[in-house]
């Protein structure tokens, strides 16, 4: 384990590094049981599709053939809830059905266009395939598909904050923080009955000082972007690759730059190249209204239907018709171009280390298959042929990483977050900058609350209120509100569920203060958010919370 001293041979060279691919799931809690259907909901629907089932076939498929692969993966407390939702597990089946359907309708109306309806058939088997996988491999348990591959000892899994709370903004308390971090973990626990190693910083937010509420979380690691780790307290001698130690027993890993740059680019990544599969290119925007409304919102208005028959093409040219086999030629050469990358630079860094380098390689898991529709094949070949690789790189998890090198430099990190400019610049600014006065205030008023009401015989009623007052805490302070603000995506929807979660909070708190509760309003808050069942009102409570500095491992 970490001794977090830094003792170093300055003619030590090696010949061997790492590759660590890091995946982060994360979607926010969207479920509106008040609705038949609600059109937010398909951001889930659509993510499991293109991106979570894909995901899970791959990894399959690597069992299967037995390669010696090694990823991380992440999945946020919001997900893993939603994943595990009977409301939202029995909608998601009537979606896919839907899309099943549109697909061979598809394949009756193309019939006069052979390259269209050769697409049409293959939109047909991906639904099938993701369908089986769904509902005969796994029986809608797609939790239960990641443990297994986690219990093959290939895939380790990490969590993240409760909501993905963004803990720089949420520190003016630090019970806030705490809440975020321990709920997540508590969720993470009692879906997969461990306790993660790792923990994604939503945002990649981090401050100084971040490191001592997940050291008392038992977290080993954490992740920052690339300047995290270069502006530390004390100057990286190996820069990003390899961690450094907080002093308290938690180790900080970088993300890489240059495999970054390689796949998130919009200029230089892999998914803008012209072979692969157009994103914007959508039926659902482009066939008669009257045709495409049982597959759209409310028969009116147009949204993705995943079935997209153009590829990229390039800039300012009329769309060109998709071709999977040209594209999945190209997925795979681009495979083999990362690899010769990460090979590279290995052997660059080695020459430099006394110690292996680690090349630490993040991405939202919904990049692959969603965003990037090759990409999880890209991905399954990047695994398989790191796990072939005869040329120095060898795929690792950062757990893995910290066994081997049992001594790091200590250095605090940098405050920092990734996202423009990097420094917290995308979740405050004009935009949405008016939230977090809000979000202050009813944790105060929470807090307070808690403390109030300890050593009272608090009613059954009462408890379920304070439960649920923090569980509409949590949800308000997401960080994707905030994003969504900025982006300028879904803003009515986006404000909405801020000032829905605040009033509910206001309403519970101000019925508690009062003692008059009205179950029914109760049970229905409850039953539309019904996330965290759990929960504790008692850590809003700063004196009942145990605060304590981890001591370092010998």
């Amino acid at each position: 384990m970490i001794t977090e001293s830094f003792p170093r041979s300055d003619n030590a060279s090696c010949q061997q590094g790492f590759l660590s691919i890091v995946l982060h799931a994360h979607l926010p809690y969207v479920r509106h049981p008040e609705h038949d259907s609600f059109f937010e909901e398909n951001w889930l629907f659509e993510a499991m599709t293109e991106c979570y089932l894909p995901l899970i076939g791959v990894l399959d498929r690597l069992q299967a053939d037995n390669v010696n692969y090694r990823l991380t993966l992440s999945l946020s407390p919001t997900l893993i809830s939603m994943l595990r939702d009977d409301l939202l597990q029995t909608r998601y089946l009537k979606y896919l059905r839907s899309r099943l359907e549109l697909a061979e309708k598809e394949i009756i109306r193309t019939r006069k266009q052979p390259e269209y309806q050769k697409l049409a058939r293959l939109y047909r088997r991906f639904f099938l395939n993701a369908l089986n996988i769904y509902q005969e491999r796994y029986q809608g348990d797609l939790l239960a598909a990641f443990k297994k591959h986690q219990d093959t000892g290939k895939l380790e899994l990490i969590t993240t904050a409760a909501t993905h709370g963004f803990l720089p903004l949420l520190n003016v308390s630090e019970t806030a923080v705490r809440n975020q971090v321990n709920t997540g973990i508590a969720t993470f626990k009692a879906n997969f009955n461990c306790t993660p190693t790792g923990f994604w910083l939503p945002e990649c937010g981090y401050y100084p000082g971040l490191e001592t509420v997940l050291a008392d979380a038992g977290i080993e690691y954490f992740f920052v972007d690339t300047h995290g780790i270069m502006d530390a307290s004390q100057q990286p001698r190996d820069g990003v690759y390899a961690p450094i130690a907080c002093g308290n027993g938690v180790a900080a890993f970088a993300r890489d730059p240059e495999s970054s740059r390689q796949v998130w680019s919009a200029k230089e990544g892999y998914p803008g190249d012209y072979d692969y599969r157009e994103y914007y290119s959508d039926i659902g925007f482009e066939l008669d209204p009257d045709y495409i409304a049982p597959y759209i919102l409310d028969g009116k208005t147009r949204i993705n239907t995943g079935i997209k028959y153009h590829r990229v093409t390039g800039d300012n040219l009329p769309k060109e018709i998709y071709n999977p086999r040209q594209a999945k030629a190209k997925a795979y050469q681009h495979a083999q171009d990362f690899i010769a990358k990460r090979q590279h630079q290995i052997d660059r860094l080695g020459a430099a280390m006394d110690r292996p380098p680690i090349i630490v390689a993040p991405y939202d898991a919904e990049l692959f298959g969603h965003w990037w529709f090759e990409g999880t094949y890209w991905l399954e070949c990047v695994l398989r042929l790191a796990s072939e690789s005869t040329n120095g790189v060898q795929l690792i998890s950062c757990c893995d990483y910290l066994k081997q090198q049992t001594t790091l430099q200590i250095a605090t990190p940098d405050a920092s977050t990734w996202g423009a400019q990097g420094y917290s610049g995308y979740w405050i600014n004009e935009t949405n900058d008016w939230i977090y006065p809000l979000l202050h205030k009813a944790e105060q008023q929470m807090e307070k609350l808690a403390r109030d009401v300890r050593g009272l015989g608090l009613t059954p009623l009462q408890t379920r209120a304070l439960n649920q007052a923090a569980r509409s805490i949590l949800l308000a302070q997401a960080s994707d509100w905030a994003f969504i603000l900025k982006s300028g995506t879904t803003i009515d929807y986006a404000n909405k569920r801020i000032t829905d979660h605040l009033a509910r909070f206001n309403y519970l708190h101000d019925s508690i203060r009062k003692n008059r509760i009205n179950e029914r309003y109760l049970t229905a808050l409850e039953i539309m958010d019904n996330i965290f069942p759990d929960i504790d009102f008692r850590n809003y409570n700063p004196s009942s919370v145990e605060v304590r500095s981890k001591p370092a491992r010998p």
